[in-house]
Formats: C-alpha cells, sequence, structure tokens
C-alpha cells in the first residue's frame, strides 16, 4: 500500500481551541496504529497561522503543499486534511471551502453541510423540511426593542427559554431564561457571540446522543448515549469537559427499543438529508411522553476522553482506526 500524507489541522483560535487539541490527541494516537500513514500535525491560532510541535511556522498553499518560513525546510506534499478544529473555522464550513478550492481531499462534512448545521437558525430550518421533529422557536436578527418584546412573549407563552447565539458551539453563548428580569441581559449577551440569535422553549426531558457514521458506503446510527446532568439545568460547556464535571454519560441509554429505533431513523434520516459526511454526533430530547425532538447536529465531534462520540462507535464494534483508515483510502481511490 502506498504511502499518505496526512495533515491534521487542530486549533483554530476560537473557545474550543483547547478541546480541539485534546481531540486531535486522540487522531494520532489512532493514525499511529496505520503503517501507511504519515502524519503531520499543525496548530491554527487565532491569527490565521500554522505552527508544527516543534514551533516551525508554516503555510498550506494552493499546490497542497505544507510550505515552511525556514528556507532550509523541504516543503511537505499533502494528500488529505483532518481539519480537526471545533467551532470556527472547522465546524462553520470556511476551512472547507479552501481545501475544496485547491481540491484537496478532507475528513469530515463539506463546506455547506457544515455551514448549514452550525448555524442553529439554518438547521432548526432543515429539520422542519425533512419532517423532523423539533423544539418550537423563534429566531431574532438584532438587539433592539422589537426583539426584546419578541423574547419577553416567547418566555411569557412557554414559562421557560433557551437564548441561544444562532452561529456559535452548542453551549456557547448559550442561556437559559426563566424569569424577565434576566432575559434582556441574556439577550444581549447572546447577541455578543452571533448576529443571529434563536429563542426556543424549554423542554424539560432526557437528552439523548447517536453517533452517526458511514462505512462500506452505508450510513450508520450508533445506540443512543444519554447525558444526565447533575444541575437539572443543561449540558454547559464546563459540564462537557471539566475534569470535575458532575454530569453522568451512559453509553447506551435505558430506552425501549422502539424508542431507540425511532431515534436512529431520524439521525440518519438527518444525515442523508442535509448531505452529512462520515461522521456526526446527532443529539435529541426524549420527553416524559416519549415525544423525539431533535436538538442539534454536531459536525465535528469532540473526541476527548470522556466525549460520547468514540465511546458510542467502541460500543458499536468499531475500531477508530480501522474506521478512519477505511474512509480515508475510499476516498483517495473515489477521487483516483
Amino acid at each position: 500500500m502506498s504511502q499518505t500524507n496526512l495533515l491534521l489541522i487542530c486549533g483554530g483560535g476560537g473557545d474550543e481551541h483547547a478541546i480541539s487539541l485534546m481531540s486531535a490527541k486522540f487522531f494520532e494516537t489512532s493514525l499511529a496504529k496505520l503503517a501507511h500513514i504519515n502524519v503531520l500535525k499543525v496548530e491554527l491560532d487565532a491569527q490565521g497561522h500554522y505552527r508544527t510541535s516543534d514551533g516551525e511556522l508554516c503555510e498550506l498553499t494552493n499546490r497542497k503543499q505544507i510550505r515552511f518560513d525556514d528556507v532550509n525546510i523541504a516543503s511537505w506534499p499533502v494528500d488529505y486534511v483532518i481539519p480537526c478544529i471545533h467551532g470556527y473555522p472547522g465546524e462553520t464550513g470556511d476551512i472547507q471551502s479552501y481545501f475544496e478550492l485547491i481540491n484537496l481531499p478532507y475528513f469530515g462534512c463539506d463546506s455547506e453541510a457544515s455551514r448549514n448545521c452550525f448555524n442553529k437558525v439554518t438547521a432548526k430550518m432543515w429539520f422542519s423540511a425533512l419532517g423532523i421533529p423539533n423544539t418550537p422557536y423563534i429566531f431574532l436578527n438584532d438587539f433592539n426593542d422589537d426583539a426584546i418584546a419578541q423574547a419577553q412573549q416567547a418566555l411569557a407563552s412557554w414559562g421557560s427559554i433557551f437564548i441561544k447565539a444562532a452561529s456559535q458551539g452548542s453551549s456557547v453563548g448559550c442561556y437559559r431564561v426563566d424569569s424577565q428580569e434576566e432575559l434582556t441581559e441574556s439577550l444581549k449577551q447572546a447577541f455578543n457571540y452571533s448576529p443571529y440569535v434563536i429563542i426556543e422553549k424549554t423542554i424539560e426531558a432526557r437528552e439523548l446522543e447517536v453517533a452517526v457514521y458511514e462505512k462500506d458506503g452505508e450510513i450508520i446510527a450508533t445506540q443512543p448515549g444519554e447525558i444526565i446532568c447533575a444541575t437539572n439545568t443543561f449540558y454547559t460547556f464546563d459540564e462537557k469537559y471539566a475534569e470535575n464535571s458532575q454530569a453522568e454519560t451512559k453509553v447506551v441509554a435505558d430506552i425501549s427499543e422502539s424508542v431507540s429505533q425511532r431515534i436512529r431513523e431520524y439521525a440518519v434520516k438527518v444525515f442523508k438529508g442535509m448531505k452529512l459526511s462520515h461522521l456526526s454526533r446527532i443529539d435529541f430530547f426524549l420527553t416524559e411522553d416519549n415525544e423525539i425532538l431533535l436538538n442539534e447536529i454536531n459536525t465535528f465531534p469532540g473526541l476527548t476522553p470522556i466525549s460520547m462520540f468514540p465511546k458510542m462507535l467502541q460500543n458499536h464494534g468499531e475500531d477508530f482506526s480501522d474506521y478512519l483508515s477505511h474512509n480515508i483510502m475510499r476516498q483517495l481511490n473515489n477521487k483516483a
């Protein structure tokens, strides 16, 4: 088997930069088992600069090469990229657009699918268009008196709401609001993160997650796992990644087979309908009445030691290294 030069990009300079570095370590460990893959890891900072693990500044050129600032270091040809970046510019589709422009194959969802899933307004419109139940919502495009009035009306109608920056990760710029006194400030903070804001009805429900992935041309959804927050509020950024997190995770949720099957069917339907690629973590709510509501899609899920996606894949009988190799080589062979 011929050697493949794989560029592993991590960081990104955003709010989830540090988490991206943790996920990159998982990729490094998995790729180290593949003798036919040569890996170069580079970290992207907030200024758009790439730097190797040795501290060497470099750039990815439109000739599909890593060119170093130090002219004494030879350029490194790139056959394939894994953009291990959570949030901007990875999950927003920005970096994928560049790969597509220079015709460089990469792992994960394409630029359009990434954009559609990352923007909560666009994503909700897609969910509804595909006929998949999701939480009641309104969206706002400016922080003004009219927006405050709409938010107040939503709170009065629904009793409790989530105010979310539309173009951020699942837990960044996200606020639960239960009283009118905290509404205006939460709305203002959300608009600081994004020019668009979505307001959702608070759903008292179990939080279930499904790992969806491609193998042998088939789209597979694992059994749903469950997140149980000790605070009984929502799965905050700190709950996800803090070492002292009190959140409990179950790789396989204690639900009926019929509910599990419906969730998995919805997950595959939205994966296909939104033209996702390779992997995604798809999150659902399950109410006491067994109502299933699609919450959100993470097009590049975390791969940290406590992340659910790799655990659910492993529980489903998948070896992550084999899964990676299969998808990389299949993509490169189809391109040849």
